[in-house]
């Protein structure tokens, strides 16, 4: 595993999450420009077209399911794409910025190919205040009614992921790619509702 991404998932194994709901889901916002161009993003940043097509496939896939809440990161993108797959359930998103995309400082605008989530960029967020602060949002998501849907970032799977003790792997990092988290046991799994077709596993 990256280092950083070791440190990360140290981080959030420490005060791990215990969510009451026993199923909810998790959908990363449709793919950008930057995303394609692997490119540490701002915050106003839209869907390209190819992320539009892929909010959309993902609200068809969403429909059937028994979603009553819908939580939101205030970025731009990921925005965009929770109104996409809330319409069919007539479900307003609640907006939360707790769950946006870490702030990679001075680092936006450059390339994010080989992303180091231990760094502590200039005018940006430690990893440990971004792994606090998605723990925080998290938990307040996933308090609301459920089955809940979190729409977010790349950086949010991560850290949700650590925080219930499942492995993530690129295949389950594609853009607009709806995951369905579910507890068995007392131990938690991801299975993906949609295998990624277009575009890339890009972070940030």
């Amino acid at each position: 595993m990256n280092p950083g991404l070791l440190q990360l998932a140290t981080l959030a194994a420490a005060r791990p999450l215990s969510p009451a709901c026993d199923h909810f889901y998790f959908l990363r916002h449709g793919q950008t420009e930057c995303n394609a161009r692997r490119i540490f993003q701002a915050a106003d940043e839209p869907l390209s077209a190819l992320g539009l097509q892929q909010a959309a496939r993902a609200a068809e896939l969403l429909a059937g399911e028994p979603i009553q809440s819908i939580v939101s990161s205030n970025v731009h993108r990921a925005l965009t794409t929770a109104h996409t797959v809330s319409a069919p359930h007539r479900i307003a998103p609640l907006v939360h910025e707790g769950l946006r995309e870490r702030h990679f400082g001075a680092l936006i605008g450059t390339s994010s190919a080989n992303i180091d989530w231990a760094c502590a960029p200039e005018g940006g967020e430690t990893l440990p205040e971004f792994v606090e602060r998605k723990r925080a949002a998290l938990e307040a998501a996933l308090a609301q009614p459920a089955p809940v849907l979190v729409v977010a970032h790349g950086g949010s799977l991560y850290v949700l992921a650590a925080l219930l003790g499942v492995p993530v792997d690129m295949d389950l990092l594609g853009n607009a790619q709806p995951l369905r988290f579910e507890r068995e046991g007392g131990a938690w799994r991801i299975t993906p509702l949609l295998q990624q077709v277009d575009g890339g596993a890009a972070i940030a």
